[in-house]
Parts: structure tokens; C-alpha cells; sequence
């Protein structure tokens, strides 16, 4: 599996997408159930009910018993995908990487691997100046929009108003939504949104993307850190403050876990340092179990 900063380096999103998405895309492409498609797959015993069209007569005649023509059908999703535009989004990693920047290679596989298990994708960007929204498709012109739309997108500014967020909660068609964010709010802006996108289309898969230095704090010496959205700075030894911070942050991850799932959330965590291919995984264990 290609690094997501040699992905980043083809400076080339469609083709990154591919790259990263590609392997996952051997053996069947789209997830199959029984009904009452068009591609016959087995007989089953008659019972009251049932479609009487489905009814097979010349073997009812032949055995005097009446049979059920079972089939399968190829099933899709409607995959909604959300990327978190605010600034802190723009924290970068010792490999060179924003949070935003893996945040747009991943979603643009997402896409191109949604696209070819036969879904439909829209994508929407969080971003404090508005939201970018691109409804719904599943033709072949879809997927240029939405790469198209990640190469424009850049981070700023606090996570939007819920005002703004209001259409996102218009729909109510049943679907997959996918949400890249690092979960940095202010009060409780992110996890309301996601609770009311559970309530309103279905299933949640969250994925909360860190930074690798974030994770593993990897600093020396004195360091200035400054927040992104507020401008705050704050002045610190690393190897003094290393053990505290490392222990408040995983208690605010299992923490963090725990909500989200509580809250009926699919919760994932992402490193920036890491392959895409975990969270690739996640969406197609994810599909499946939705798709059944």
C-alpha cells in the first residue's frame, strides 16, 4: 500500500485515488442479496405471500409442487461524504501532510471505490464560509465534481454554524454517511451534527483523523504551539510536558470512543501517518453490513 505522502506527492488526486483504492477493488465488486433480480439463483419452497408471478408452473407441474425462483440482485448504497474544513484541519505532520490533506486523498478514494461498488456519493465540505454541497450521483461525471471540489477546498476559520449545517439535515433518504474530521470543537458541534445525521439518514461511520506527531508527540525541547483557530499560543518544554500529555490524550480518545458509539456511531480512528488502507477496510465492512 502506497504512503499517503507519496500519494500526496503524484499532485494528482484522481490518480492518487485510484492508486490507494485499486487493490480493494479485486473479486466481486458489488455486495449481492436475494430477491428478485434479474439473474436466477435458486428455487425455494412456496410459502404464503409470496409474489405468485415468482411462481415456477412448468416445475409445479412437472412435481406437483409449487417453487419459488429466487434471484440476486445488485445492491447499492447512497454514500454521503463529509469533510471537516475548519483550520485546525491544517495541522501538519512530520511527514509534510495536513490533517487536510489526508483528509481529501482518503475521501477521493472513498469516492472512487464507492463509485465502483455501484453508489451513489455526494460530498459536502464543513466549512465556516458556507457549506460546499454536491447532491447525490452515481453517473461517471460525478466523480471528477467531487475531485475537482477537494482540490479547492482549503481549511479556516471555527467549524460552521448549525445554521449552516441545516440543509445536511433536510434529506431524510436512508444512507452511509462517511465524516473525516479531527474532532477539535468547542463545545459539541461536531458529535450534535453527527447525532442528528444518525437520526435522520441511517448509518454513521466517523472517522477521526489525528496527526502522527499529535499522537505520538514528538517534539523536543522548547516549542511554541499555537491554535488554529483561536491564535492562542502557548510556550512549553517537550520532554517535560511528553508524560501528561500523552496520558490526556488517550483518556480523551477513549473517551471520545466510547461517546460515539454510545451515540450509535461507527467510530474509526486515523493516523496521518498511516496508509489509507484501514479506513478503505472500514467502508467496505461498513457497506456490507449495511447493505444486507
Amino acid at each position: 500500500m502506497l504512503t499517503p505522502e507519496l500519494l500526496h506527492a503524484l499532485h494528482n488526486l484522481p490518480l492518487a485515488a485510484k492508486q490507494a483504492a485499486e487493490g480493494f477493488l479485486a473479486g466481486q465488486h458489488l455486495s449481492r442479496r436475494r430477491g428478485a433480480g434479474m439473474e436466477f439463483s435458486q428455487y425455494r419452497p412456496y410459502q404464503p405471500g409470496d409474489d405468485l408471478r415468482r411462481l415456477d408452473w412448468r416445475l409445479a407441474a412437472r412435481s406437483d409442487r409449487y417453487y419459488i425462483r429466487e434471484s440476486e440482485v445488485d445492491t447499492s448504497l447512497t454514500v454521503h461524504l463529509l469533510l471537516d474544513a475548519s483550520a485546525s484541519m491544517n495541522h501538519r505532520d512530520d511527514n509534510g501532510l495536513t490533517k487536510l490533506d489526508y483528509g481529501r486523498l482518503l475521501l477521493a478514494a472513498l469516492a472512487y471505490l464507492a463509485q465502483h461498488q455501484g453508489d451513489a456519493v455526494s460530498l459536502s465540505i464543513l466549512h465556516p464560509q458556507g457549506l460546499v454541497h454536491l447532491p447525490a450521483r452515481a453517473d461517471t461525471r460525478q466523480l471528477p465534481r467531487i475531485y475537482q471540489t477537494l482540490q479547492n477546498t482549503t481549511g479556516a476559520g471555527h467549524f460552521p454554524a448549525a445554521a449552516q449545517l441545516a440543509p445536511l439535515l433536510a434529506r431524510r433518504q436512508r444512507a452511509l454517511t462517511i465524516c473525516v474530521s479531527d474532532l477539535y470543537e468547542e463545545q459539541t458541534e461536531i458529535s450534535t451534527l453527527l447525532m442528528r445525521l444518525r437520526a435522520v439518514a441511517g448509518d454513521v461511520l466517523l472517522l477521526h483523523l489525528l496527526a502522527g506527531n499529535e499522537l505520538t508527540f514528538s517534539y523536543r525541547g522548547a516549542v511554541t504551539f499555537e491554535d488554529l483557530e483561536s491564535g492562542q499560543r502557548l510556550q512549553l518544554n517537550a520532554e517535560e510536558q511528553r508524560a501528561g500529555y500523552q496520558q490526556r490524550l488517550q483518556e480523551w480518545l477513549r473517551t471520545t470512543a466510547q461517546t460515539a458509539r454510545r451515540q450509535g456511531l461507527d467510530y474509526y480512528q486515523l493516523s496521518t501517518a498511516e496508509p489509507l488502507d484501514g479506513a478503505l477496510r472500514e467502508f467496505l465492512r461498513r457497506r456490507q453490513a449495511t447493505s444486507f
